[in-house]
């Protein structure tokens, strides 16, 4: 075993002991010598990952005794409600708001805690530089002839080699490229739905989500869901004569962070499996966990083939790129057909580009640093709430991705909190974003996939400072 995958290993023991409280605040660590016996491992493992505790703030070093639990290492806020999604009557539609945070985004000078991307620092954009221009000398034509139907076969192959939590149930056969998730849940709701039909989601969801529903004329159905384990499948059950497809993110879903539980995703495509009911499935965030391996999708369990499992690399990789996929299943005819009606092919150039990354092993590579930069920001921006917004704030506690929601009081509406913000020079996406409903009013999102500094600290204060006056 590595030394990098050692203290990994050794940090996340000790972190899941403080955060059972078997290590209390205040609490002594082993020595540094003692985890070395312990562990059989050289004192510079040791020292790695009492650093990396140290950097998520869980432990602190005292001058010439040791180190110790900190005292921020306990949440102190409590977990937002489970949302319970009821249809009101004169409710505005959110297209404005949703445009209005656009609008912010291509300002320099605007702090974008509301941007679903992740920080150009976190990604490697010398490595894919020099994969374009290795691909442009490999590639036939330089990339400007037209690609297989399904896309690029070397990609194809490359995601069905990746993907080994799915235990060998995809080959590239199974898969086509798209122009990112979206285009790949928009491709699988055309091929399954048809105007005035209910699509069953998440609540709060991500927004586009509601956006393609709605421009299809789609009716959408919003269930409880739970900040930690996600949708409520039992109010599912109690709808499912009324629902046509469904369309979940099962790990790490956005903005909740939440994360279905296996046996609930068993459940999940039980249920839908035997009403017939296709389940699109978008798995954008699932390479970045921060436990200690990767989560299954619902497609691991489908054996009827009428999960559509949809992923991209543009919130681990190259967003702009707009490279993802999806393995339709039983729908795989379908969704070809529409491609070919829709853009013939996808380019082919940032796919090979994607193809060489993965097959190189440059993507895991890069995966386990960025992963361990994502779960060191959540923990400081977690902390920063606590310290600097009002003390009834509630916050999400996720378990992957790089979003955190927050649920305040409910005298705020951060609506128009986000127009006294932005005048700060502070953007952050409103909760009323997240759903067709009238809720969700006193709720933000924040992005922390940022890089942390002296300057983000302040940020985060002093939208704690904006939230405070607004009570």
């Amino acid at each position: 075993m590595t030394k990098e995958i050692l203290y990994i290993k050794i940090a996340k023991i000790l972190e899941d002991q403080i955060l059972s409280e078997t290590l209390r605040i205040g609490d002594k660590l082993p020595s540094i010598r003692s985890v070395q016996k312990i562990y059989d491992v050289s004192l510079n493992t040791v020292k790695l990952a009492f650093l990396e505790l140290e950097s998520k703030s869980l432990i602190e070093s005292r001058p010439k005794s040791g180190y110790y639990v900190s005292k921020t290492s306990q949440r102190k806020c409590a977990l937002p409600s489970i949302s319970k999604p009821e249809i009101c009557q004169n409710e505005s539609d959110p297209e404005d708001l949703i445009s209005k945070v656009f609008d912010t985004l291509h300002y320099k000078d605007i702090r974008q805690f509301s941007l679903g991307v992740p920080d150009p620092s976190f990604l490697p954009i010398a490595k894919l530089n020099k994969g374009v221009l290795k691909t442009i000398r490999n590639l036939e034509g330089s990339g400007t002839a037209y690609e297989p139907l399904e896309g690029s076969l070397n990609l194809r192959r490359n995601i069905a080699k990746w993907s080994l939590v799915l235990e060998g149930k995809i080959t590239e056969d199974d898969l086509i490229t798209t122009s990112g998730a979206m285009n790949a849940i928009f491709n699988c709701l055309m091929a399954v739905t048809k105007r005035g039909d209910t699509l069953a989601i998440e609540s709060p969801v991500y927004f586009g989500i509601i956006q393609i529903a709605k421009a299809m004329g789609l009716n959408v159905i919003e269930l409880p869901t739970h900040p930690v384990t996600g949708v409520d499948i039992d109010a599912l059950r109690k709808i499912i004569h009324k629902v046509d497809a469904c369309c979940f993110i099962s790990n790490f879903s956005n903005p909740l962070g939440s994360l279905m539980p296996e046996e609930r995703k068993k459940e999940l495509v039980e249920l839908l499996t035997y009403h017939n009911i296709p389940l699109i499935e978008d798995d954008l965030y699932g390479n970045l966990f921060f436990g200690t391996s990767r989560p299954k999708p619902c497609k691991a369990f489908d054996e009827a083939g009428i999960v559509m499992w949809c992923g991209s690399v543009s919130k681990t990789l190259a967003p702009g790129y707009r490279v993802g996929w999806v393995a339709p299943g039983k729908y795989k005819e379908k969704i070809l057909r529409q491609k070919l009606i829709q853009t013939i092919s996808t380019p082919p150039l940032y796919q090979e580009v994607i193809a060489d990354f993965l097959e190189n092993g440059r993507y895991d590579h890069h995966l386990r640093g960025f992963r361990q930069k994502l779960h060191t920001n959540c923990l400081k921006y977690q902390r920063a709430v606590e310290e600097y917004f009002p003390e009834s704030t509630k916050i999400s506690q996720p378990q992957g991705g790089f979003v955190l929601w927050l649920e305040l009081d409910n005298r705020i509406d951060t609506a128009q909190l986000y127009d006294v913000a932005v005048k700060q020079n502070i953007s952050f996406a409103p909760g009323r974003m997240f759903t067709q409903h009238d809720q969700f009013n006193n709720c933000m999102r924040l992005n922390f996939a940022l890089k942390w500094d002296e300057n983000l600290e302040n940020d985060l204060k002093k939208l704690g400072t904006i939230v405070k006056n607004a009570l």
